[in-house]
């Protein structure tokens, strides 16, 4: 029997609801509240270190970290609330502070003093009792109520004076006080009759300056109580949305001040920057940071409505921290922030992105280190419990109810209110691949073996084939809904729990029920099965824990006043855990006993909703509806647990969509070019460089050697003059030597002469010192005698004259008496004379007093109030004396040491002048070459800048660029569709320029065939006019006729035959191409009537003159047939006389050879009648085409053809 050991190795969460729940403890360390725990949270090193509640608080409210950075206040709800204080080093308790003195049930904010020496707390409704108290010795100074007594308005936050410990500073709804402690009272002071505002946070930003924002977005700035100045933060309104202008102004919900200046949280998602300007009395904007949008959710804006509830600055100032709503942690580096000023800079995610929903779901991995969990906030998120990192997150639409993860890891099943989705588990996103019809599922879970998993619907557990989608089976039986579902170690048995009180053994290959345990009184909400699958823990609403086998309760441990809502049992069968409603872990005893026996773990603030034990007995996973995650590290008493197999490993396989891989890899493809590309640039700028540098270096080593010949050659010259100069004072040193050398004779002889005049001299005097001794001893002991003798005297001499003053006070005391004796009488007849003028004047000053008293309580109200005023700035007076004092004292110890230094420095001076001699040539050269490197360090100083300008008049250009290239290919397609339409109107005019030659073609065909019959009417009327001249000779008129007949009739057989041939050919090439015209005329017509409507309007001029011309030849036409009419009229030929008349031009023929003229002029009138046809046939057409475009001619018309007689 024992208990396992259980402790909170990481927490994923941020109870938002803390007031001043972002602390920093050091600058990589910070502190937040989670659960009912305090967590240190190491940013570099990722790590966390707790400090745990209290087991019978209620939560905590508030969190306030000492200015020293070394203690950690908590204060925690309760029927009497605590406060206790930590040390943030060492995690210990170093104090509890309660008081009888609070009616309330929790505190709503806290503050230490500037020197961490004293602690006030604000206490809650309904009294607003603040306390102010000496924490280490847990002793309360003063206190005060700090809220008005007639509306009782809520108070939000109190602090310290940064740099008094006496001054303290309340905001409230409608409230802003100054308190000062003195002489163990809290007492207002700078009060000044100010516009009430809803103020919901302030920070001091010097010792007597105060921001303070209100709810109506107003932030203010007061000194010494007054309020000096108004920010105005609204001045971006076109940065506002729609739901944020109806919404209202956005509430200054926190303020955080630095030496800087100060930030601010300017409503959803926003915090606004300020800095002190260049007369440090006024703060100037400088920046607006902004929450980013999520991109994994599905309203990625709904982040960025977050209200920030708490700001706080790390100790180096480097760092801003904000808190929101919705558990987030975010940060920003100030130094990047002052580096962009007047852009948006926005924040990054701190740590990870926490729950901030009840926590629905919770499932953990067997092949991964990974835990899979779901919430109400309709986010799923993948966590590895190894690293304690978030490896992926997703927000949904819907909410989602339950989860589970494959044992591959790379699938996981989620219940939605509308359907139950199994989903892949890619590389960087989730995906549903296949939907289920099973509403509201509330609970699922994959077998062991990942081939199944099980869906509860209500009371119906579906089970689902992994691999064919198929429901395998429906297990019917519960009553009531099912809450848990638990698939045993070999995946033949499921066992299931519900409202019911019902704990149902199903055997999963049957289907059927194979054990029971039902208990109606008890509402059960988890079960666990043991290894072995022979033994169900289960834990309900009786407050109990049962131990189930053979459908029977065989132990059952009570929990007392607490319930069990979940129950986990380790796969090694030899660790026993229950999560209480309360959010306490408990390590209970195993094998169960009853009494039970259990070691409580403080963790969670709310409820456990589900806990999950890791396949290596490694880690125990809760969650709970407070939104937090805790991974604890877990091991049995003999710290025994499955030990896992090294050499296998965690599986690393990871789903990726085909169409995402070839994505990623075209990036790669195009990211390896970017990088060959920019690495030949660099290479060419590095080739480059060093040709510079080789060019500079040759400059520098030529001009070097140069230097070196020419020092050379002055090496030469020095060292000729030192030889002559050494020679030279050689000469002189050994001239001056011998000269010395006979004054040091001359010299040594003088003065031992001199000092034997001196010892003649010592000796004199000493001789005389001897003689003045003896006279000054027999002086002294006259003196003394003479000294004795007159005290003698003196003594004699003092003591009559003593005795002649005694005598003398005698006398002078008898005096005294007597005259008290007159003084007695005299004072008594003057108090009776002074008894009746105060009678007199006692009824005159009577008036005279009230009137003065009534100006003395007058003035002794204002003179208290100036004693107070006096007695504070008495005091301050006094500290700033003995401030003085100090300095004065400091300031004489620092002038000696002044002093003694400047004797070090006279000293050392000496020394360092004799050095600088000696340094003075080196440092010359150093200088020089400084000089250069300065004026090159300027040159590439001014070069960076001015690449700097450079680029940054570069991108404007190319974004201008980019804008012109874009204009330029929509120009360029215009261009092209001009192009083509252009192309499209060429071919046009060159079909109607090809109908042109057409129609030209056959005008002067036509015009040559009329030439040609004018020619054979001429010939025929020679023949004719020769036929006529034999008329007298009817024989010879027969033969010309004769002959003429053949000449024209038999030509004219020939010709008749060759002319139907043209006819044909040139009838059917006009049709085609008459057709082939009209065909491509009507296509296009519809779509460029418009822009084609002068091309029509010539084209019909076109057409108008060809008319014209047809009508001339027709008119000539008509008179060359009214001119073969008269012919015909002079020979007499007529249509009732025709076979006479073939005969007679058949004799005028055989005598004449121009006879044959009429029958080439019934031929020509063949052709004639022919072309009357096709003119018809092409004035219906034109007539059609006309009735077609009319539309786009207007009232044109053509000419009417003329018809032909």
């Amino acid at each position: 029997m024992s208990i396992a050991l259980a402790s909170a190795k990481h927490i994923f969460g941020l109870k938002s609801k803390v007031a001043n729940n972002i602390c920093y403890h050091d600058e990589q360390t910070i502190v937040y509240p989670s659960g009912s725990n305090c967590i240190l949270y190491n940013i570099d090193q990722k790590s966390q270190k707790f400090i745990p509640g209290s087991d019978k608080g209620e939560g905590m409210t508030v969190l306030a970290v000492s200015p020293n950075r070394r203690y950690v206040a908590i204060a925690e709800k309760g029927e009497k609330p605590t406060i206790t204080i930590y040390d943030l080093h060492s995690q210990r308790k170093k104090k509890v502070l309660t008081s009888q003195d609070v009616q309330s049930t929790e505190y709503v904010s806290l503050a230490f003093s500037p020197d961490s020496k004293y602690l006030v707390a604000q206490g809650g409704k309904p009294d607003w009792t603040l306390l102010y108290w000496t924490w280490e010795k847990s002793k309360v100074l003063a206190m005060t109520k700090t809220s008005n007594p007639q509306n009782n308005p809520p108070i939000y936050q109190v602090s310290f004076n940064p740099q008094d410990n006496t001054q303290l500073c309340v905001v409230g709804n409608g409230i802003f006080k100054h308190f000062r402690y003195s002489e163990g009272n809290l007492k207002p002071f700078n009060f000044q009759k100010i516009d009430p505002q809803n103020y919901l946070c302030h920070a001091w930003v010097s010792d007597e300056r105060v921001i303070v924002g209100t709810d109506s977005g107003r932030l203010f700035l007061f000194e010494s109580g007054e309020q000096k100045y108004e920010f105005s933060l609204t001045d971006k309104k076109e940065d506002r949305s729609k739901d944020d202008e109806l919404s209202g102004p956005p509430q200054i919900t926190a303020v955080v001040a630095y030496s800087k200046g100060f930030a601010c949280a300017n409503g959803p998602g926003s915090v606004l920057l300020y800095e002190k300007t260049d007369d440090r009395d006024y703060f100037k904007r400088t920046r607006e940071i902004k929450i980013p949008s999520d991109t994994s959710s599905a309203d990625p804006s709904r982040a960025t409505r977050q209200i920030i509830t708490c700001l706080t600055v790390s100790p180096s100032e480097e760092t801003l921290v904000a808190s929101t709503d919705l558990n987030q942690l975010y940060y920003i580096a100030l130094s990047s922030a002052d580096l962009s000023k007047g852009d948006l800079a926005h924040f990054e995610v701190l740590a990870q992105p926490f729950h901030h929903g009840n926590v629905t779901g919770l499932d953990v991995c067997m092949r991964k280190p990974l835990l899979a969990t779901c919430s109400m906030d309709r986010s799923i998120r993948i966590w590895n419990y190894e690293s304690c990192n978030l490896d992926l997150y997703k927000e949904f639409a819907e909410e989602a109810y339950s989860i589970a993860l494959h044992p591959s890891g790379l699938y996981i099943l989620v219940g939605f209110s509308d359907k139950l989705r199994l989903m892949n588990i890619l590389i960087d996103d989730i995906r549903t691949f296949k939907e289920f019809t099973v509403r509201g599922c509330r609970e699922c879970a994959f077998s062991n073996g990942g081939h199944m998993f099980a869906a509860v619907n209500g009371n119906v557990i579906h089970i689902f084939s992994t691999t064919t989608f198929e429901n395998v089976s429906n297990l019917k039986g519960h009553n009531g809904k099912v809450r848990s579902v638990v698939w045993s170690t070999d995946d033949m048995k499921l066992v299931s729990c519900g409202m019911d009180g019902a704990v149902y053994e199903w055997d999963t290959v049957s289907s059927k029920r194979v054990g029971e345990s039902v208990l109606k009184s008890c509402s059960y909400t988890c079960v666990t099965v043991s290894p072995d699958g022979k033994t169900t823990f289960a834990v309900g609403s009786d407050r109990s824990l049962k131990e189930i086998a053979d459908s029977t309760i065989l132990r059952e441990m009570s929990t007392q006043e607490h319930m069990l809502t979940s129950v986990v049992l380790s796969h090694s069968g030899r660790m026993l855990f229950g999560g209480t409603n309360m959010g306490s872990l408990w390590s209970v005893q195993y094998p169960l006993t009853s009494p039970g026996a259990w070691q409580d773990h403080q963790g969670h603030g709310l409820a456990i909703t589900k806990m999950k034990i890791t396949y290596d007995d490694q880690y125990l996973i809760t969650v709970a509806e407070d939104s937090s995650i805790i991974l604890w590290k877990i091991q049995d008493k003999e710290g025994r647990g499955l030990k896992r197999d090294k050499e296998v490993g965690w599986a690393e396989e990871i789903l990726i969509t085909k169409s995402d891989l070839e994505e990623k890899n075209s990036m790669m493809a195009e990211l390896k070019t970017r990088v060959e590309e920019l690495k030949m640039e660099n290479e060419y700028q590095l080739r480059l460089k060093d040709m510079n540098y080789n060019e500079k270096i040759k400059e520098l080593t030529e001009k070097f050697i140069q230097e070196m010949e020419s020092l050379k050659t002055k090496n030469q010259v020095l060292k000729t003059d030192k030889d002559k100069e050494e020679a030279k004072h050689e000469e002189e040193t050994a001239e001056l030597m011998e000269k010395q050398a006979k004054e040091l004779q001359d010299l040594e002889s003088a003065n031992n002469q001199k000092l034997m005049l001196e010892y003649e001299k010592f000796q004199e005097q000493q001789a005389k010192m001897m003689k003045m001794q003896e006279d000054y001893e027999r002086q002294l002991q006259e003196m003394e005698e003479t000294k004795a003798r007159s005290e003698e005297e003196l003594t004699e001499y003092y003591e009559i004259k003593l005795q002649e003053m005694t005598a003398k006070l005698e006398q002078s005391s008898e005096e005294a008496r007597q005259h008290s004796r007159e003084y007695e009488e005299t004072k008594r007849q003057i108090e009776e004379d002074a008894d009746r003028e105060i009678l007199d004047i006692k009824n005159k000053y009577e008036r005279r007093l009230r009137d003065e008293k009534e100006a003395n309580m007058r003035l002794k109200g204002e003179t208290g109030i100036m004693k107070k005023k006096f007695t504070s700035l008495q005091k301050e007076i006094d500290d700033h004396k003995e401030e003085i004092k100090k300095y004065q004292a400091e300031t004489q110890k620092l002038n000696n040491i002044i002093r003694n230094l400047e004797k070090d420095i006279a000293g050392l001076k000496k020394e360092i002048q004799e050095r600088d001699e000696t340094i003075q040539d080196k440092e010359k050269r150093i200088y020089d070459l400084k000089k250069k490197n300065q004026e090159l360090e300027k040159f590439k100083f001014v070069l960076d800048y001015k690449i700097k300008e450079l680029k940054k008049q570069i991108e404007p250009r190319e974004n201008d660029i980019k804008n012109m290239k874009e204009q330029i290919q929509e120009m360029e397609s215009e261009l092209e569709r001009f192009h083509k339409q252009n192309t499209q109107l060429e071919l046009n005019i060159t079909e109607l320029r090809q109908k042109l030659k057409a129609t030209d073609k056959e005008m002067h065909q036509e015009r040559q065939r009329v030439r040609d019959v004018e020619a054979v009417v001429r010939r025929f009327k020679t023949d004719l006019h020769n036929c006529v001249g034999y008329i007298q000779d009817p024989k010879m008129l027969k033969e010309s006729i004769k002959a003429l007949y053949q000449k024209h009739v038999q030509e004219d057989i020939t010709e008749s035959a060759s002319v139907d041939a043209d006819i044909q050919k040139e009838y059917s090439r006009q049709r085609e191409h008459l057709e082939r015209s009209v065909a491509s005329l009507r296509k296009k017509l519809t779509k460029d009537s418009e822009i084609h409507r002068a091309d029509n309007v010539r084209i019909m001029q076109e057409n108008v003159s060809l008319i014209k011309e047809i009508n001339d030849l027709r008119r000539e036409l008509k008179m060359a047939r009214t001119q073969i009419h008269d012919l015909e009229a002079a020979l007499g030929l007529h249509r009732k006389q025709k076979n006479t008349d073939q005969n007679t031009l058949a004799i005028i023929a055989a005598k004449t050879p121009g006879a044959l003229m009429e029958r080439d002029l019934d031929e020509r009138r063949k052709i004639i009648d022919l072309q009357k046809i096709e003119i018809r046939r092409l004035r219906n057409q034109i007539e059609e085409f006309g009735l077609m475009s009319r539309t786009s001619s207007g009232n044109m018309r053509l000419p009417p053809m003329e018809q032909s007689a």
